[in-house]
């Protein structure tokens, strides 16, 4: 279907209640690399997605600009993001990776134990540097996106996505 998404809202809002599945499936893959970003895990974005999918589904009359819903149901998966986050412990810690290279007799890093290395240092960020980084440099998304889904003023995000980048060297050079 190739309607606007307000037009959907309004559509399900009015009783067209299967059109609710087209939002979803938009969402799922416009947010969905987010979610796995943002938790570091596959099961665990999945579970971050329909969690946000029924949130939105259950206050869906409470969205007060249908035409803004993607903007909308980003907020929700963040939040859900968030509190995920701050329920756990971090999985992967960065003195193990480095243990873990250190004892290898050529002491470089290959592909798994780089990305472990990320996804640790990923998990070190504020929420909200770690939101910013995310949606510019695993999203791609440019600084008026992030400002439209946020809320945040462009000069605010800009500063996240730096200091994001200067905590992620400092603790990826640790690993070096």
């Amino acid at each position: 279907m190739g309607a606007a998404d307000g037009a959907i809202v309004r559509a399900v809002l009015a009783g067209q209640e299967d059109l609710f599945g087209v939002l979803v499936e938009r969402c799922r893959s416009e947010f969905g690399r987010y979610a796995l970003a943002m938790l570091g895990d596959s099961d665990a974005a999945a579970d971050a997605m329909q969690e946000a999918c029924i949130k939105a589904w259950r206050s869906l009359a409470d969205c007060r600009e249908p035409d803004r819903f993607r903007a909308w149901y980003y907020r929700i998966l963040a939040n859900q993001c968030r509190t995920m986050l701050a329920r756990r412990r971090p999985q992967t810690d960065l003195e193990e990776v480095e243990v873990a290279a250190k004892e290898r007799p050529d002491r470089d890093l290959d592909r798994q134990e780089l990305a472990a290395a990320l996804a640790a240092a990923l998990e070190q960020l504020t929420a909200e540097q770690r939101e910013a980084f995310v949606l510019k440099h695993v999203d791609g998304r440019s600084y008026e996106e992030m400002e439209s889904l946020l809320g945040v003023g462009t000069d605010a995000l800009k500063m996240r996505v730096h200091r994001a980048r200067d905590t992620l060297r400092a603790l990826m050079g640790e690993t070096r």
